[in-house]
Formats: structure tokens, C-alpha cells, sequence
């Protein structure tokens, strides 16, 4: 079975990597469960292996924080969900870019729950969505958004870190950083989208989903 808990306040970032860390280790030895761990930070910004310092754009906004996970810089935050995935991938097919690929379609069936179409677009890392109201791109291609972030880290084959979505944070906060390296697109939220989402709302999208998507390992 895979435990589900969700945290009730603003987790410290420090706090949340160091529980990760310890559960996997945990899962790795076979004396703890899988966990699917649902949290909100207060606002920081984290940097993955792949970050360049010239997309901090604003260093002394908010905390920052080396998060060792694949990927550049992200912004987490109150209104923001971020679901922490601590799963064995020894007996999920240790297949990391499969399961890269179940967390977005994770992600893509929560949001269909919404009747929000998500996009997976080759060279972008996340989910997007298309936003045909905004002002199209120079080259033609409607405008495109960034609606929920990706980024994992693998010890002894057991993930930790995983996705966040954007359900109604300060869309400003993300300024300060370019997000995932990405200057040519924006950042969006379903209330952005004008829909009356809640987090709890969101939490049973992914929670139905994730039976369907991801599930128990075999």
C-alpha cells in the first residue's frame, strides 16, 4: 500500500528534505511503506543539479535552497501543491524515465478533473497549458503557460521529491527567478485560469489519479 498524509501548516523546506531523506532510506530497507506526502512551503526558492545562477534573477528575495533534485530553479509557496512521491522504483521497473513520465501524466489526468488540458512540450520541463486569450507568440504558436513543475531524485531506486502544482499562489513570486530555465513562457494556476479550485479539491484529483495513473507496484 502507499501512505498518503498531508501536512497541515507551511513545512520548512529544511524540514521536508530532511524527513524525505530519512523515509527513503527508510522504504530502501524495507521498514517503512511508500509515501505520497502532500505539503505547502512558505516562500522560497529551491535550485535542482541543473541550475544556472544567472536565472536567480532576484537572490535576496526569498530563502534559497539547494535541493539536489534533477532540474534548475523553482519557486514553492503558499497556494502551491507540492506532492512529495517516496516510491520504490526497484519494484516499479526501474525505469527512471517511465516514471518520469507516469508523474506527468499524473499530473495531466488530475487537471482533466478540471477540464483543464495539460501539454507535455518536448525541450520544456513540467505540464502547460495553452492560453488562445494572450497574445500569440512572435512566431505564431499560441501562448503556453507552465501550470505544475517536475523534478526527482533517486537513492538505492527509491524517488523523492516529485511535482507541484499551482492551485492559487502569488503568480508575482515567480519573478525572481526564471522557472526551469524557461524565459519565453509564463506561469499560470488553476485560479489564474479562472476556476474556483481549491487545494482540497486538487488533493482528491490527485489522489483518484494517481490509483489510476501510477498505482501500487506490481
Amino acid at each position: 500500500m502507499v501512505e498518503w498524509i498531508t501536512a497541515p501548516d507551511l513545512t520548512p523546506y529544511p524540514e521536508a528534505l530532511a524527513f524525505m531523506e530519512e523515509r527513503a532510506e527508510a522504504i530502501a530497507a524495507g521498514q517503512a511503506e511508500e509515501l505520497v506526502w502532500l505539503v505547502e512551503h512558505p516562500p522560497l526558492y529551491t535550485s535542482g543539479t541543473s541550475a544556472r545562477i544567472e536565472d536567480l534573477t532576484d537572490p535576496e528575495r526569498f530563502p534559497v535552497y539547494e535541493a539536489r533534485r534533477g532540474g534548475q530553479y523553482t519557486y514553492h509557496g503558499p497556494g502551491q501543491r507540492v506532492a512529495y512521491v517516496m516510491l520504490d522504483l526497484g519494484r516499479r521497473g526501474r525505469d527512471v524515465r517511465a516514471f518520469v513520465q507516469q508523474l506527468e501524466h499524473w499530473v495531466i489526468a488530475a487537471l482533466a478533473e478540471f477540464n483543464v488540458t495539460g501539454h507535455i512540450r518536448e525541450g520544456r520541463v513540467g505540464v502547460w497549458v495553452e492560453r488562445p486569450e494572450k497574445p500569440r507568440a512572435p512566431d505564431g504558436a499560441i501562448c503556453e503557460e507552465k501550470i505544475a513543475a517536475i523534478g526527482i531524485r533517486l537513492r538505492k531506486w527509491v524517488s523523492f521529491h516529485g511535482i507541484s502544482v499551482n492551485v492559487e499562489p502569488d503568480l508575482e513570486h515567480f519573478t525572481g527567478i526564471v522557472p526551469c530555465g524557461i524565459r519565453a513562457h509564463g506561469v499560470t494556476s488553476l485560479v489564474d485560469l479562472g476556476l474556483p479550485v481549491t487545494m482540497e479539491d486538487l488533493d482528491l484529483a490527485l489522489r483518484r489519479s494517481f490509483d489510476q495513473v501510477i498505482g501500487a507496484p506490481s
